[in-house]
């Protein structure tokens, strides 16, 4: 059978886009890392290594470049903290993910990176499986938090809850707020909408609602305010 042409384009086309690896830059002050990295994000399909700096100020053409899909930030970086220099990223690239790389459980710095936005947050000594396991979570538009923090990041959050205001949890109706520990769990809207029984339109219109009256633009954010906030 012969194909026509611009059938056989459109086709390799979408072929194309559903084997895109997912695009990935690190900031890293140790060459070391960096190099470890690459090879490691290089070595499989899904994911390649456009570019690296050790500080945000050598990062930030570099990323306005290669606008990539997940940028990982070592909170050591060389020219101040890694919260300064993710603020600095989403400033000028809003639609790109973070992946925090720490090497301490530091409350107050696990709590700043949250709010600003990250996608992830895993610790300098988790294996290679964790780390891909972190982007393949990232890249899906789920949040990650390495197993390693979880039960100490929950017994901080519960005490900070306890010191703050509800800070407008009354403004959600109902239905909104049963969201809040879904997506804390890393659910996808799909998922939500399985488990409460209601359509993917009505969970993207519930979950609208909640980041309008939160004044929230990511999940990750709606998963630190369910936190911040649990009974």
């Amino acid at each position: 059978m012969t194909r026509h042409p611009s059938t056989f384009s459109r086709e390799s086309n979408m072929n194309e886009l559903e084997h895109t690896p997912t695009r990935v830059f690190v900031i890293n002050p140790q060459e070391l890392v960096r190099v470890g990295m690459r090879t490691l994000l290089n070595s499989v399909p899904d994911f390649r290594i456009v570019g690296e700096a050790p500080s945000g100020a050598e990062a930030l053409p570099l990323l306005l470049q290669h606008k990539p899909d997940i940028v990982i930030v070592d909170l050591r970086v060389q020219d101040g903290t890694g919260i300064e220099t993710a603020k600095e990223i989403l400033s000028h690239l809003p639609a790109t993910r973070l992946l925090f790389l720490a090497d301490t459980l530091n409350d107050a710095i696990l709590l700043s990176a949250v709010s600003t936005g990250a996608h992830g947050y895993v610790l300098q000594d988790a294996g290679a499986e964790t780390l891909m396991h972190a982007l393949r979570s990232i890249t899906k538009g789920q949040a990650y938090l390495d197993p390693g923090v979880t039960r100490h990041t929950f017994a901080y959050l519960r005490k900070v809850a306890d010191r703050e205001p509800e800070r407008g949890r009354h403004l959600l109706s109902p239905q909104e707020r049963r969201l809040l520990p879904l997506i804390a769990q890393g659910k996808t809207n799909k998922e939500i909408a399985a488990e409460l029984g209601l359509s993917d339109k009505t969970v993207k219109n519930y979950l609208a609602n909640v980041y309008s009256k939160l004044h929230l633009t990511r999940r990750s954010q709606a998963a630190a305010f369910y936190l911040k906030t649990i009974p």
